[in-house]
């Protein structure tokens, strides 16, 4: 047997007996032996192969498979361009902690630097932005380092493939292999947390610094604190609009809190980070600060959820002014335009079934749901909020979509052209796009260079195309709406296949003054 194969074999049984069940593969011919010994692993119901021909969109696709099912999710490509590809992807998992395993084939060392074909200096193409990495030519080779690796974000192998690239022998050597179990691992112990103030507040960022839903509503609970969430779908409990609320300089001033506690990283709204820049105390709850943010500051960080030692009465004056200033933004919403982003934005998150998953791209859809929602459960939220990137967000959504039974993606309309190879020889899977199309990049309309000389042409970039007919002719069922009623006969319908429904809307120049005018009347 040649080396190269026992090399794709050694590495197919450590990855099954780590407990990687999903690998997305890009067809190549210098990871040719391992793509072969990965269809064997198939075969024989070891694992499940996904075949991605895009590099950058199989990047996408694993990150979202990885954070639908908290499992490690194995990348494989060939030489050359193609390992460079993932770099998007790399980032986002590196900044989001989620278990990547990055596998790029390779030429032998002794052809780099020579001229060969397909060959570049792939070893530490990542170095910044992964955990854990190994150059690796030699068939005895153990995963361990990878796997711990791992736990706190994404690694790369870079395996040397020598010719012959093709199998010489009928060994049956997936006999006696046995899947293993994957489990997350948190080593640090927790810390106590002293509280002595009652008037605080707990902010929750997008991504929850990695925590559950349920971790951070038994902490909320402990606490008794007014609880606001960039994620208002996954804690019904939370202050609805608050970064509504907040863009009120007096309105800050009146709810100044004594303590902020922010899990996780606040991303999405000025006004909340005004917020807690004000508080005399800021407290983070972030894994992210032990290797990834650093330089993070605040006058205590935790890296894990702390033991809470409350030694303060509830202030329900505290908890009351707060509820006010969520019910005065309610006024303002009901003013809204029945067809404007902001009330369609209302009417997707307040429709969506129980028990189904939402992803949601950056940019205006993002912050829409955070400041107009109602907070609501029953929904499982997912979003690429570790560089928050418009790019690879069809794919993420697909990756999701592959473990839950029904998915939801609200996507803007330069998130849906920027991936729109994601489509190409999508799985079959139960997922409705809603494409939001204003025509170009609507944030910026709501940005301080909204306005200045040649706008349209470096921010605002009209496209002009048709996105139902770009979508089926991908071979996707494709719909138009231009009215709140069509849209609610679209999302109460079960959803079925892939499909994408595009939202025609008004004028991003009209988004941003109804936007200003909601504001404007919360000052």
């Amino acid at each position: 047997m040649n080396t190269s194969t026992t090399l794709a074999r050694t590495l197919t049984r450590e990855l099954i007996e780590g407990g990687v069940t999903d690998v997305v593969l890009s067809p190549g011919s210098r990871n040719a032996p391992l793509s072969i010994a990965l269809f064997a692993a198939e075969e024989a119901g070891l694992l499940t192969l996904h075949i991605r021909i895009d590099e950058r969109t199989a990047g996408f696709f694993a990150l979202g498979i990885a954070k639908a099912t908290e499992r490690p999710v194995a990348l494989v490509c060939t030489s050359g361009t193609a390992v460079a590809n993932y770099h998007p992807a790399i980032l986002e998992a590196y900044h989001s902690q989620i278990p990547i395993l990055a596998i790029s084939a390779d030429r032998p060392e002794k052809l780099r630097e020579t001229g060969a074909n397909q060959t570049t200096l792939q070893a530490g193409i990542f170095t910044s932005t992964i955990v854990y990495e190994a150059d690796i030519s030699d068939p005895d080779i153990k995963l361990t380092r990878a796997f711990n690796g791992l736990q706190s974000g994404p690694v790369h192998l870079n395996i040397q493939f020598d010719e012959p690239l093709l199998p010489d022998d009928s060994e049956k050597w997936l006999k006696g292999v046995k899947a293993g179990k994957w489990k997350s691992q948190r080593e640090q112990l927790p810390e106590e947390l002293h509280l002595t103030q009652p008037r605080g507040v707990i902010v929750v960022g997008h991504d929850r610094g990695g925590f559950s839903v349920a971790e951070i509503d038994t902490l909320a609970k402990e606490i008794g604190w007014p609880l606001i969430a960039e994620d208002p779908l996954s804690f019904s409990h939370s202050i609805a609009h608050a970064s509504l609320f907040l863009s009120s300089e007096s309105t800050r001033e009146s709810l100044q809190p004594q303590v902020a506690i922010v899990v996780g990283r606040t991303t999405l709204s000025r006004s909340t980070n005004a917020l807690i820049r004000s508080a005399k105390l800021e407290i983070v709850i972030d894994p992210r600060t032990s290797n990834v943010d650093m330089k993070r500051s605040a006058d205590q960080i935790f890296q894990t959820l702390p033991i809470v030692k409350k030694e303060f009465s509830p202030d329900d004056q505290w908890l009351g002014q707060w509820k006010a200033a969520s019910s005065r933004s309610l006024s303002a919403i009901s003013s809204l335009p029945k067809w404007s982003e902001e009330n369609i934005a209302r009417e997707i998150a307040s429709s969506l079934p129980e028990g189904s998953a939402l992803f949601i791209s950056s940019s205006r859809p993002i912050r829409d749901i955070e400041g107009f929602a109602s907070p609501r459960s029953g929904v499982e939220v997912f979003a690429n909020r570790g560089l928050a990137g418009i790019d690879g967000n069809i794919s993420s959504a697909l990756g999701v979509s592959l473990s839950r039974k029904t998915t939801t993606a609200v996507l803007g309309d330069l998130s849906f052209l920027h991936d729109i190879t994601g489509l190409l020889g999508a799985p079959k899977t139960n997922l409705r796009i809603l494409v939001i199309n204003n025509d170009g990049g609507g944030i910026f309309s709501t940005l301080p260079q909204s306005g200045v000389e040649g706008f349209e042409k470096i921010f605002g970039t009209p496209h002009g195309r048709n996105l139902e007919s770009i979508a089926t002719s991908f071979g996707i069922s494709a719909t138009t709406v231009k009215n709140l009623e069509e849209l609610k006969e679209v999302i109460d319908a079960p959803v079925k296949g892939l499909s994408v429904v595009v939202i025609e809307v008004p004028s991003r120049e009209k988004n941003a003054q109804i936007l200003k005018k909601v504001l404007t009347a919360l000052l």
